[in-house]
């Protein structure tokens, strides 16, 4: 156990996802991900981590009718957040536009559902105004993958652009203990409000090493060009001692599971041919990265994880690099409310202790 990053220190037990980093499972309340992504749309992911069951057909259309109406209440908002959507980064503009919600501005509809949809109003509003250009309105009528796309005013934001982004979001949701979800639960456990567990939640994500790498990906894909490049790329990149960017992660031994499941969700927008160029150069780059780097350390392969393949869908459908991390965040808040509802209904305030390895104060002489 390594105290330095609570390595192997289990800080909770949950119901909600399973890391299985030497087989290359994640589970989630009981359904691999694999087959969450390929048969249910992030309604039913939501609706599954929040209540512990997939939702019959009633119960979808009335979570997918909520999440309508809560956008459009999010978008009625969008006066009163000040200067927080000029800020330049995604991820700032997103902190500061959940700050202005308050805890009991969800009456009559709960406030998971008013915090899910407004991160996707927000962070569509932000790419909006960077580009110059106004908010978009939600339309309560579409689901929440294809309402996000059609507000972040991507072009052609249609069916088989919505499924793949669905797929997306339904492995994103949810991912044991990372960083910003244990940073949600320690200010849930000390019944601080679940916008406060957010927005910590949300500073916690936009670090470089936990959700701020997808964008360096398709830079990395981008500066390569071409698979027949990439011996000589990364040869480079490792002779000067840099990261190839995702690739490896913390907790998966083996690959990834969901950069298989956004693999899939890419050859299915092939199949309805919407192709991205970026897919084979992905899987050659891939390949490569892990020959080479398991040639230079045997003894940890490193695959490729999430972040991989999400610069590739992500692009696919249309939108911008410096939204992916926000997108991140749209998918995610899911994951985070249902673990804030955990820790309050069964966890004690998160306290751990620490070692002091600073100098003492110096003993008293005697005379």
């Amino acid at each position: 156990m390594d105290s330095n990053g609570l390595e192997g220190v289990v800080v909770a037990n949950t119901e909600l996802s399973d890391v299985d980093g030497e087989r290359g499972r994640l589970v989630i309340r009981g359904h691999d991900v694999e087959e969450l992504a390929l048969h249910h749309d992030f309604e039913s992911v939501c609706a599954l981590l929040w209540t512990g069951v997939l939702p019959d057909d009633a119960a979808h259309a009335a979570l997918r009718t909520a999440l309508g109406r809560a956008r459009e209440r999010a978008f009625a908002r969008l006066p009163s957040l000040g200067d927080a959507l000029d800020a330049a980064d995604a991820m700032d503009a997103l902190r500061a536009s959940l700050a202005h919600l308050r805890a009991d501005d969800s009456a009559p509809v709960e406030l998971k559902v008013e915090l899910t949809a407004a991160v996707a109003v927000f962070a569509a509003a932000w790419s909006r105004q960077r580009e110059g250009m106004a908010a978009l309105a939600p339309d309560p009528g579409l689901g929440h993958a294809a309402d996000y796309l059609r507000m972040a005013g991507t072009a052609g934001a249609d069916a088989a652009r919505a499924d793949a982004l669905n797929a997306y979001l339904v492995a994103a949701s949810d991912h044991g203990m990372n960083a910003s979800t244990f940073t949600a639960r320690v200010v849930a456990s000390t019944h601080s409000d679940a916008v406060s567990a957010v927005v910590a939640a949300i500073g916690a994500l936009k670090g470089p090493l936990h959700g701020g790498a997808p964008g360096p990906v398709l830079a990395m894909l981008d500066a390569i060009g071409a698979p027949e490049r990439a011996n000589a790329w990364i040869a480079r990149e490792l002779a000067a001692g840099r990261r190839i960017m995702g690739m490896g992660h913390r907790v998966y031994r083996v690959r990834d599971p969901r950069a298989a499941v956004l693999e899939r969700a890419i050859e299915q927008l092939h199949a309805a041919g919407l192709r991205s160029n970026r897919l084979a150069l992905a899987r050659a780059v891939e390949a490569v990265a892990v020959a080479s780097l398991g040639e230079r350390n045997p003894q940890r392969r490193l695959a490729a994880n999430v972040e991989f393949y999400t610069a590739v869908i992500l692009d696919a459908v249309g939108l911008p690099q410096p939204l992916f991390s926000a997108t991140f965040a749209v998918a995610r808040v899911a994951g985070w409310l249902a673990h804030i509802d955990e820790q309050l209904a069964g966890g004690r305030l998160i306290r751990p202790a620490s070692r002091y390895v600073g100098p003492q104060p110096q003993a008293l002489e005697t005379a």
